[in-house]
């Protein structure tokens, strides 16, 4: 897939795309005759993690840590005190997004008690 397929894909910017290949978080699989990045379907499920852990508040370094992770968990030749310690990484950044996730949902309360306060006022 070229990045405009991708970006479609993925709801992220061109600009957001090509700023994670250049940071090295997702690098395109391949390059066309003409230098065009192609994607792959695996490449396009990293930007979504990737776009998933944006909203919770995760750093570049951390998105990379988890993203290798995840790549030793589905290497089926990794040797198994690989997949534990990855394992344990994973359950930490399961543990920090349900966190953020319990954040938002008050941050969502609060807005949608707002929401009601004004327009009961503004009818």
């Amino acid at each position: 897939m070229q990045i405009g397929q991708v970006a479609a894909r993925t709801e992220l910017s061109l600009k957001t795309i090509r700023h994670y290949d250049e940071v090295g978080l997702v690098t395109p699989s391949a390059r066309s005759a003409g230098g065009f990045r192609l994607y792959t379907e695996g490449d396009v499920q990293r930007l979504l993690v990737i776009r998933r852990m944006k909203p919770l508040g995760f750093s570049l370094e951390e998105m990379r840590e988890l993203l290798a992770a995840l790549d030793v968990i589905a290497d089926t030749g990794a040797v198994p005190e690989a997949v534990a310690a990855a394992r344990t990484v994973l359950a930490g950044f399961h543990e920090r997004a349900e966190d953020s996730c319990a954040r938002l949902r008050t941050q969502l309360a609060y807005a949608e008690e707002l929401t009601s306060l004004l327009e009961s006022h503004a009818g």
